[in-house]
């Protein structure tokens, strides 16, 4: 039987951990698995918790609020071996056999496998499939906004096509909530991307996978329920987001593109302001600040 290491990245997690540990057997059915859990700080009982109620989980302690991606690497480096890895938020909620689901949609030409999601107390399946940034899909949202560009390809990162949420379908990148990754993937892709503290690090992990020819893949049959952030109602964590977004596509792309991609993305935060709403008021001061991209982004 294929060992799964369950990595779990936790900060100030306390209040969700019970119910992703309850859920974990369940989500977990017919599969060995070890739980490892990288804590950055927290300043709750989140390591008390897992003591508690996980006892024969290994528990790495960071030290630090190290970032999403610096935790996603401790635990992994303390897995010890392992045949794939589960990378979770603790607040996701598996649903019966959803890492087996998962782990059998990986294979070939597929190193990442994402499950449908839905939003607690939603019946209907969260859009978490994405295609790469590029300045017409920048435009394409900022002037008609990303649901209804989504009906076209060429405008939006998000797909909408409910049929792609029917079948197996890959992406560019998904959410990252809950991800299976091959070890093939793995060992090809290397280590998570730590210069990215929150938001994005998934997007560039799918990317550079892809480019190594190991594609993301939704698995339709395998559901969970993901409690949700407050990136979008966060001035601060929306900012976060939206700078990271820029920035992931400078690395990618030379400066003219950057210009007019950044120019694209200001608009779309700008016109949202004009709405009324604080967290893109913030995003769009801090893109339009000089030199806001090169500032290390933290805690």
């Amino acid at each position: 039987m294929s060992t799964v290491a369950v990595i779990v990245v936790t900060w100030n997690s306390a209040g969700v951990l019970p119910g992703f540990l309850a859920a974990l057997p369940d989500g977990m059915a017919g599969l060995d698995h070890r739980l490892v859990v990288a804590d950055n700080d927290s300043a709750d009982d989140t390591v008390e918790v897992l003591r508690t109620l996980a006892p024969d989980a290994t528990v790495v302690e960071t030290g630090r609020n190290a970032g999403y991606a610096a935790g996603i690497n401790a635990a992994l480096a303390a897995a010890g071996e392992y045949d794939a890895v589960l990378i979770c938020n603790p607040d996701i909620r598996m649903r019966q056999g959803c890492a087996k689901r998962l782990l059998d949609s990986l294979g070939p030409g597929v190193g990442i496998a994402v499950p449908l999601l839905y939003e607690e107390g939603h019946d209907t399946p969260h859009r978490s499939l994405r295609r790469e940034s590029s300045v017409l899909r920048a435009l394409g949202e900022a002037v008609i906004g990303n649901t209804r560009a989504g009906r076209f390809p060429a405008l939006s990162e998000l797909v909408t096509d409910p049929g792609a949420y029917r079948r197996p379908t890959r992406a560019d990148w998904a959410t990252g909530a809950l991800m299976a990754v091959s070890k093939e993937c793995l060992d090809a892709c290397g280590r998570w991307d730590e210069s990215f503290f929150l938001y994005s690090e998934e997007t560039e992990y799918c990317l550079r996978a892809r480019d190594l020819g190991y594609a993301t893949q939704l698995e339709p049959t395998a559901e969970a329920v993901h409690l949700g952030g407050d990136s979008q109602v966060s001035p601060r964590l929306w900012t976060l987001l939206t700078l990271n977004r820029v920035r992931l596509y400078r690395r990618r792309h030379g400066p003219l593109a950057t210009a007019a991609f950044r120019a694209a993305v200001l608009l779309r935060e700008t016109s949202r302001a004009a709405l009324g709403r604080p967290a893109s008021r913030a995003a769009a001061a801090a893109l339009a600040r000089p030199g806001s991209l090169d500032v290390t982004p933290g805690p």
